[in-house]
């Protein structure tokens, strides 16, 4: 039997802790005496009654009753995955199992959490065919190839921290795997071989107009931009990258 309903967490200390079962809800917000809420952010950007989260089964609802603050809603299992909540914006539907909510507030923002049931997915067996009009992978990775740690390594800073804006270039990226025993004399020619044959024949990107003369900036932007939108790496494989 699957667990329903979500558990609202804040990041006060001791920490607040709201279970919510489906149909309920909680207020988050700065609070007053005469308008509480479930969840206070003491911030006095904050509105007093900032938000609202609704349960639902197997996920939640974000509502943003700010006339003027947009609301952040980050995965912090993913690779820099976030939704926006635009102001007035009502229960928007939220995908992910683990969420952190971000309210801006006047020096730093506050913030929550948000734990929601295990997602359910259909059980469907792999049965390859064999036949022509077989279905094909859209992004064939080899896991064990070279290019790969070289994609990983590409992605570490944003999948360590969903916010970090930094892409390795080369010479760092020959630095990062130099110690691993498959990546051993990885030369910078050979990194940018991979880089462009990533982007070539693997993921398939596209180079934007007027990008001839930065081909390496664009390139490595674009792979981590893809690879994370579609999971290609996930945090799991880091444990690659320790030799």
């Amino acid at each position: 039997m699957r667990v329903v309903g979500v558990i609202v967490q804040g990041c006060d200390d001791p920490p607040t802790v709201r279970e919510l079962a489906p149909g309920q809800a909680a207020t988050f917000g700065r609070g007053s005496p005469q308008c509480p809420v479930d969840l206070a952010l003491p911030d006095a950007a904050i509105s007093r009654v900032a938000g609202r989260i609704l349960a639902v089964e197997d996920h939640w609802l974000v509502s943003n009753l700010s006339p003027r603050s947009t609301y952040v809603v980050e995965n912090p299992e993913g690779g820099g995955e976030f939704i926006k909540v635009a102001p007035r914006r009502l229960e928007m539907p939220v995908p992910f199992e683990f969420s952190r909510v971000v309210v801006p507030g006047t020096e730093r923002p506050a913030a929550f959490y948000v734990f929601a049931p295990q997602h359910a997915y259909a059980d469907i067996a792999a049965n390859p065919d064999g036949s022509a009009d077989a279905t094909r992978t859209s992004f064939p990775l080899d896991e064990t190839a070279k290019y790969f740690l070289i994609l990983l390594a590409l992605c570490e800073p944003r999948l360590r921290n969903a916010s970090s804006p930094v892409i390795p270039t080369t010479p760092e990226i020959v630095d990062r795997l130099a110690h691993l025993p498959g990546t051993a004399g990885l030369t910078r020619a050979a990194v940018n071989f991979h880089i462009d044959y990533l982007a070539r024949e693997k993921l398939r990107v596209k180079s934007p107009d007027g990008a001839e003369n930065t081909k390496a900036d664009w390139q490595r932007s674009a792979l981590v931009s893809l690879a994370l939108q579609f999971d290609l790496v996930r945090e799991e494989h880091l444990a690659l990258l320790t030799g």
